[in-house]
């Protein structure tokens, strides 16, 4: 499909975006990039999904599904708008188009009748099959140029006859789409005002060639639906696709190895087992997922309790508000979603759940660094974007045990909304602090000595703060379990015990806990300076998380050195 599109059209002048952008490997490959490849994926190569910064044929960033037709829309009119005549091309997977921005962006289209061009790349579900030859044969005829001409003719002249043009105009109208009916089975694409043509052999370049030909000629929107099979050409890929959707290295011959079992849980595995232990007590409890099941860890309690787990696509904002109204009717939803795709539903967080100070759990994975997927999977600006929400209870654990009981202690809030955040990373070993209480507003030492400088940490960072102390000598460790609410006067005294007091965060600086922390020393006049380490600037693209952890001086050798220039 995509040598098709390169062949047919003229890019980068006529714009190709793909959609989410994790199948543009092809496209990059063929657009100059080959020499660069071996670097994909890492610190200072190629990005994972196109970037506008890489190369001018990535015309638009992407990353979050569900964003190529509004994007292709723009770069479309943009181009008319300056006098130019050139294609967009928003190539979309059937997952994405469960977005609702997707159908957002196509009543848009539709209703501007302007010629976009979306090739829906379904390789999963029947969406809107045509039946039989003939339906094929119509979708064909309907992009020739000649029957575009004779139908905008015959319609004007229709509407032009004396008296009954404007009826006869209709009755046709109405004739067109009962005739449609027949061989169309619900298109709503057609409804929407695309012409459509499909489905068509994703992997035959000579049939997509001259679809691609004819309808590069339309001057209306046009959906073009090619039949894909995932892993197409490898073996192992074809057998098993979900489980080579994302890979990292891996044999040619022999595929996946399996994966190395390292003895310690993820932090998702973690949530899994709480959340299934959770189930088991409390048929209140309902597991929610956009797309993204296995990834959160919630498959055990699919399969344990599959009357209490929903599955609504790539739709965070539908998921938040179903979540909602679970919730009104006395349920204990948990809903389970990366950092990074949280940013999708800030609105209905806010409106839908806070405001109404409903108990909605959210449990929100890749919060921090995360390995691999670059700028646009960060999970870095949940703490500053949802901190500030009123009644909202935000914890960030240290280890699989905290998590816990922070999930426990979520499912008996009925004051409203917990979140909480934790990274994709193994949990450390368990120590005797974290089954201590959850005490609401207030966090606990891990080390408490009497040193002149205290590290507190949010928790996916305590084994960063470890090597930290082993590196710089004697400090305490503070373990703040409570992004919000926040005991404000039981840390200020904290802060009034230290000479530093020194914030370490795995998420944006700016709007962070450690700028509230600062502004609640200013406030309680505390003794303590006070120093914050998180992200600041540019957002880090491409690397693991340790080695971004490193780039940000938030590894154990950047905090150290941070305490000894406070030192000198």
């Amino acid at each position: 499909m995509t040598i098709a599109l390169h062949r047919v059209f003229d890019a980068p002048l006529d714009s190709i975006v793909f959609d989410v952008g994790h199948q543009c490997y092809t496209h990059k490959l063929l657009t100059g990039r080959v020499e660069a490849f071996a670097g994909l994926r890492q610190v200072a190569g190629l990005s994972g999904f196109p970037n506008r910064r890489e190369s001018p044929y990535d015309c638009f960033g992407t990353g979050h599904a569900s964003t190529s037709i509004s994007a292709a829309l723009g770069l479309l009119i943009g181009d008319r708008l300056q006098g130019g005549a050139h294609r967009s091309i928003a190539v979309i997977g059937d997952g994405a188009l469960t977005g609702g921005l997707a159908y957002e962006a196509l009543s848009h289209a539709g209703h501007l009748g302007l010629p976009l061009i979306v090739v829906l790349n379904d390789n999963k579900m029947s969406i809107s099959p045509n039946v039989g030859g003939l339906s094929h044969y119509l979708s064909r005829l309907s992009m020739k140029r000649r029957y575009q001409t004779f139908r905008k003719a015959f319609d004007s002249a229709l509407q032009k006859v004396p008296f009954v043009g404007e009826l006869l105009f209709n009755v046709v109208v109405r004739l067109k789409r009962a005739v449609k009916a027949v061989f169309y089975t619900d298109n709503f694409f057609v409804d929407l005002g695309f012409e459509y043509v499909g489905p068509i052999d994703g992997h035959s370049i000579d049939q997509l060639e001259k679809v691609f030909r004819d309808v590069r000629a339309l001057e209306r929107p046009v959906v073009v639906h090619v039949l894909t099979k995932k892993g197409k050409g490898y073996r192992f890929a074809e057998e098993d696709p979900s489980r080579y959707h994302g890979v990292g290295s891996f044999s040619r011959n022999e595929g996946l190895n399996p994966a190395q079992q390292s003895g310690a849980p993820t932090f998702t595995d973690a949530f899994g087992q709480a959340l299934l232990e959770s189930g088991r007590h409390d048929r209140r409890v309902v597991g929610i997922s956009a797309a993204m099941e296995k990834g959160t860890g919630l498959s055990a309690f699919h399969v344990n309790y599959p009357d209490r787990f929903f599955d609504v696509g790539i739709a965070e904002e539908h998921a938040v508000t179903f979540a909602a109204g679970l919730a009104v009717q006395g349920l204990r939803p948990v809903l389970a979603l990366y950092s990074t795709f949280a940013q999708r539903a800030v609105d209905q967080i806010i409106h839908d759940v806070a405001l109404q100070k409903l108990p909605v759990t959210f449990a929100v994975d890749r919060a921090g660094f995360v390995s691999d997927d670059g700028v646009t999977h960060q999970g870095l600006f949940d703490c500053s974007l949802f901190r500030p929400i009123p009644g909202m209870t935000i914890f960030a654990p240290a280890s699989a045990v905290e998590l816990a009981a922070m999930l426990h202690y979520a499912l008996s809030c009925d004051s409203g909304p917990v979140m909480i955040r934790y990274p994709k990373a193994l949990c450390p070993p368990e120590i005797p602090e974290f089954s201590m209480k959850v005490e609401p507003g207030r966090g606990l030492f891990i080390r408490r000595e009497g040193n002149p400088v205290c590290i507190a940490f949010t928790g996916s960072l305590y084994p960063q703060v470890c090597d930290a102390a082993k590196l710089y000598g004697p400090v305490d460790l503070y373990n703040i379990r409570f992004i919000q609410p926040v005991d404000e006067a039981f840390l200020a005294e904290i802060m009034n015990n230290y000479q530093l007091l020194l914030f370490v965060e795995e998420g944006i600086k700016a709007g962070g806990f450690g700028e509230y922390a600062s502004e609640i020393a200013h406030r309680f006049k505390c003794r303590a300076q006070i120093c914050v380490l998180g992200v600041d600037g540019t957002v880090p693209a491409l690397g693991k998380r340790e080695e971004l952890l490193r780039i940000n001086a938030l590894d154990g050798a950047g905090i150290a050195e941070r305490i000894r220039s406070w030192n000198k």
